[in-house]
């Protein structure tokens, strides 16, 4: 009979978040498959956990997901853990989830930390529907286009961003949602340099140009405006009336985005043609 698949959410910065029920499942367990074993020991160690770990890394995903099934198909039970967080959000976990469930394997949360609970819930945007990103791709281009194909969702997004890309990848959103789209910044959760910004996306650019950049972010936006339904044509006939009334064409397409929910950079890129 196979064995069980605990996916375990770890702390992402206070071990105070650290759930009992994780702690006696982590002991419990035959093994644990961890993100990284010597990341892991400290977490480990601290909490009195001896049991074996073995080495779940990422970017051998799929062949380490097979090593965790020949355990698990034996009957032995696994604990699942990353580096941070929940298994399987960013983290490597999915691939080894959908193998288990193929073979019939039990696989069982164990909830807990989780960055994007944490981020949306402080954030002050609208919370009853929200769309989780992740991360953005790192190449310049390939991240604007990602984020035009999101110019007009209507729901909270929450994206994930590491400290070397952070000011690219908000200048970029203030491109294409335009700088008075909503927003929360929010760096090293729970942990002792903790801190959010909240505001417009111009006004946390801002803020940022004085802040220390380090640490994990999370970035949670507000979702477009509904608009009145305007047309691409009817946008860009309002643009022309803003131009001829003196605006420039930077301030027309902003204003026109947000009037009508449509991407600002979409607009202004029309109004050449």
């Amino acid at each position: 009979m196979p064995g069980t698949l605990y996916i375990v959410s770890t702390p992402i910065g206070n071990l105070e978040d650290m759930t009992f029920r994780a702690i006696r499942v982590l002991k419990e367990a035959d093994i644990i498959a961890a993100e990284d074993t010597r990341h892991s020991r400290k977490l480990l160690t601290h909490f009195g956990i001896g049991t074996p770990m073995m080495s779940y890394w990422g970017e051998k995903e799929k062949l380490k997901a097979e090593e965790v099934m020949a355990h698990l198909l034996k009957g032995k039970s696994v604990a699942l853990i990353s580096d941070a967080g929940t298994p399987g959000i960013s983290d490597p976990g999915a691939v080894l989830i959908r193998r288990a469930i193929e073979d019939g394997v039990d696989v069982v949360p164990i909830p807990g930390p989780s960055a994007l609970a944490a981020a949306v819930t402080i954030s002050g945007l609208p919370t009853e529907q929200f769309v989780f990103i992740g991360f953005m791709p790192n190449k310049q281009s390939q991240r604007s286009k990602a984020l035009e194909e999101l110019a007009d969702e209507q729901r909270t997004m929450v994206f994930y961003e590491s400290p070397h890309r952070i000011i690219d990848t908000l200048a970029d959103m203030e491109e294409v949602f335009g700088p008075e789209r909503r927003a929360a910044l929010a760096k090293e959760l729970t942990k002792l340099h903790e801190r959010v910004l909240r505001g417009t996306l111009e006004e946390i650019l801002d803020a940022m140009e004085t802040e220390t950049i380090a640490g994990e972010y999370a970035i949670v936006v507000d979702g477009a405006p509904e608009g009145e339904a305007m047309t691409e044509d009817e946008a860009l006939e309002r643009m022309r009336e803003l131009i001829a009334g003196g605006a420039s064409r930077k301030e027309a397409s902003r204003m026109v985005a947000d009037e009508s929910g449509l991407s600002r950079k979409m607009l202004y890129d029309r109004s050449l043609e």
